[in-house]
């Protein structure tokens, strides 16, 4: 597993980790921000972002029928982590501005779901793959 520190070198290297003024979807001001397109960009250091993530994972949720990513940004992670924990991976789109299941995706009922998502500001788009779920 990766350090803190060793994330944020990787990050650094891979220059995902952007430093100055930002202002988040929410709103929010931060001074340090993460494109992971950036990361993504270099396959072999983003392999050990999510193998870190994936042993983290495995250690909290050792039960995990399924990975839901929400499209566009958490498919290439989501596919990774899903990946490295040998689990079935789907994603959802937005039709009509809401996340919903198409290409033949379905979940099953009482299925334990991971909702993997590339950066957090807000959260919406979480909580509403997790409102998908429960649906």
């Amino acid at each position: 597993m990766l350090s803190y520190k060793d994330s944020l070198k990787v990050l650094k290297k891979t220059r995902a980790l952007l430093e100055g003024h930002f202002i988040l979807s929410s709103v929010l001001h931060s001074n340090k921000y993460i494109q992971c397109s950036k990361l993504l960009s270099f396959p072999n250091h983003a392999s050990k972002i999510c193998n870190s993530l994936s042993k983290k994972i495995l250690k909290a949720f050792p039960l995990v029928d399924l990975i839901l990513s929400p499209a566009l940004g958490g498919i290439i992670i989501g596919y990774e982590i899903g990946r490295q924990l040998n689990t079935e991976t789907i994603f959802c789109e937005r039709v009509g501005g809401k996340f919903k299941l198409r290409r033949g995706f379905s979940i099953k009922k009482n299925a334990k779901v991971l909702i993997i998502e590339d950066v957090i500001t807000t959260g919406k788009s979480s909580l509403e793959c997790a409102k998908l779920v429960k649906k």
